[in-house]
């Protein structure tokens, strides 16, 4: 496997905890997907943005740079997210950790299931697992580090962040 950007599996689930969401509805989804896409078009950023409530897709924006390639990333990651109900890096960073191969593990395919950076877990206090923030267009660990930017900017904008 290709680079892990120096996270640990248990560091990536300290930053789920922070990053635990008060509430989760359509509105905080759009919410949501407006920080991730006004980052991109500020830093001139070639991503696509999705954010899911279960298999619904509430948002999604592909901005200029961003190709059709790219939703068959989201696509990927976001099977990954709702099945593991982790974040697509600390899937990956895991297995590398436990020495072991994911897919064959989960007995997947990386056609339909990508480890790669970029597929965030919206987890809230009361349902656990409510929903995906999905990014798609940079290297995976820099996916990974704008979606966990993006949650911290919408828990700071709730108040919500220690």
């Amino acid at each position: 496997m290709s680079t892990t950007g120096g996270f640990t599996s248990s560091g990536l689930l300290q930053e789920e905890l922070l990053l635990t969401l008060p509430a989760l509805d359509m509105a905080d989804a759009v919410e949501i997907g407006e920080i991730a896409k006004s980052f991109g078009i500020q830093r001139d950023l070639p991503i696509a943005v999705e954010v899911r409530l279960g298999d619904w897709i509430i948002y999604h924006a592909s901005l200029p740079g961003s190709t059709a390639e790219n939703q068959w990333w989201i696509d990927r990651k976001a099977r990954v997210v709702m099945l593991k109900h982790h974040s697509t890096m600390y899937e990956r960073v895991s297995a590398q950790e436990r020495g072991v191969d994911w897919h064959k593990e989960n007995n997947l395919l990386d056609e339909t299931h990508a480890i790669h950076g970029g597929g965030l877990p919206l987890i809230t206090k009361d349902d656990g697992l409510s929903g995906v923030l999905l990014i798609s267009g940079l290297p995976h660990v820099q996916d990974h580090l704008l979606g966990v930017e993006v949650l911290t900017e919408f828990l700071a904008r709730k108040g919500e962040l220690l």
